[in-house]
């Protein structure tokens, strides 16, 4: 099905004019209609059997971001998510995109590791021979474990094994099993591989095995995600387009050599991703714990993206890293609202869910770079904050955009000023 993106005047609509919007573009059902509209959509028999110890549901903001174009097709994207400014700044920087191409997005193998610890080694490094001398043995035995991800053309694909000859416990050996888990995230899959192949690896290295667990560094699960955007596109009513550019390149390699800023300019690309992530039910724990990992692999803790100026003088983005998502499994068969947003994104694979989270990633970058690089960041994020700050002071209905117009004109966006103009108000 075919759909545009671009949701036109979709934010001085009302929640459930939104929602029917949204009802009609994506022929929603009732019961998804009522899935958004209701509180409540997980029901607690259903989250008593997600966890432990369950006595009630946790409720976030729940929206989608507009514009996006990726590889040619139109996406909306539901995100979850407490901060203002970032549905806003997504949506806003793909109307950009869009308007030169959209998105050009691309993914590796759904590749995850799961690692074998071995101790009580005296001979490491022929005890690594030993073992890919026996890559075929180990791998046959971990596709024994899931003949159903066989059958999706999955499973176990390689061994690697990494020599520690010295620690503080003596020589160690991690073994790698290198296992395609197709359209799950894969935690489960390769963990219960890892735990199948151990015996075997003790008998051939004489070893002890004592963990067995995935690897969150799935460096080799990458997504992929580029733009491309003249600098007419850029131009504001105070900066032109040039100009931006070049101070979105100074504060990207402000990123690039400095970890302290490093930290907060990943924080901005995952704040598009995680909500994504955790719109879909997917694991945003693992996916961060990659992504900054990742981010130091050349032993630098750096910048996810990559800024910079092409020969025409268009800026050009790109944002590589791994992306452990999927579709079947946990929460994302669970949860109502997980699965309503799969088919709200209309995807078809874990790849292509994992290229939409990257291109949301690249946008929400490209959003905070330019506000800082221009009037600063507080401009545009403290308007948005503002609605927050009307509503904790008490405002109701009509009185919220009042008192947002106020505290913005004003440039003062306090508690305190709020509940005093709220409180003038309505003594008037």
């Amino acid at each position: 099905m075919s759909i545009d993106s671009r949701l036109p005047m979709f934010r001085s609509l009302s929640p459930a004019a939104r929602l029917g919007h949204l009802q009609e573009l994506l022929g929603l059902g009732e019961d998804d209609v009522t899935l958004l509209r209701d509180a409540g959509a997980l029901p607690l028999d259903i989250a008593d059997g997600m966890i432990e110890n369950v006595i009630g549901t946790f409720e976030l903001p729940y929206a989608v971001a507009s514009n996006f174009q990726i590889n040619g097709r139109d996406v909306i994207v539901p995100l979850v998510v407490e901060e203002p400014s970032v549905v806003a700044a997504a949506s806003f920087m793909a109307k950009l995109a869009r308007e030169a191409g959209g998105f050009q997005t691309s993914s590796s193998l759904p590749l995850m590791r799961a690692q074998v610890q071995i101790v009580d080694i005296a001979d490491p490094f022929n005890a690594r021979l030993s073992l890919l001398r026996h890559k075929a043995q180990i791998i046959e035995l971990a596709n024994r474990k899931d003949q159903l991800l066989n059958q999706l053309g999955g499973g176990c694909r390689d061994i690697e094994v990494h020599t520690f000859a010295q620690s503080p416990r003596g020589p160690m050996l991690v073994a790698h099993l290198i296992v395609d888990v197709r359209d799950a995230m894969g935690a489960n899959t390769v963990n219960t591989m890892a735990e199948a192949v151990a015996p075997l690896l003790e008998e051939i290295t004489g070893g002890k095995v004592r963990l067995r667990i995935l690897s969150n560094l799935a460096d080799l699960r990458l997504a992929r995600a580029q733009v491309r955007i003249a600098p007419e596109l850029l131009t504001t009513a105070a900066y032109r387009g040039e100009e931006v550019i070049e101070g979105i390149l100074d504060a990207y390699n402000f990123a690039v050599i400095d970890p302290y800023r490093a930290a907060t300019h990943n924080k901005g690309i995952m704040n598009g991703i995680d909500p994504l992530i955790v719109a879909t039910g997917n694991d945003w724990r693992a996916v961060e714990a990659g992504a900054h990992a990742y981010a130091c692999r050349n032993g630098h803790y750096g910048s996810l993206t990559t800024w910079e100026k092409d020969s025409q003088g268009h800026l050009v983005g790109t944002l590589e890293m791994p992306m452990p998502v999927g579709l079947v499994g946990g929460a994302t068969k669970t949860h109502p609202l997980a699965q309503l947003s799969l088919r709200i994104l209309g995807v078809k694979s874990a790849q292509e869910l994992a290229e939409i989270a990257v291109a949301v990633g690249l946008a929400q970058n490209l959003g905070a770079l330019r506000a800082l690089s221009t009037e600063g960041i507080q401009r545009g994020h403290m308007a948005l904050h503002a609605r927050n700050i009307a509503l904790s002071a008490g405002a109701k209905g009509e009185e919220v955009n009042w008192l947002v117009k106020q505290m913005v004109e004003s440039r003062d966006v306090r508690a305190d000023n709020a509940a005093r103009l709220l409180e003038q108000q309505r003594g008037q």
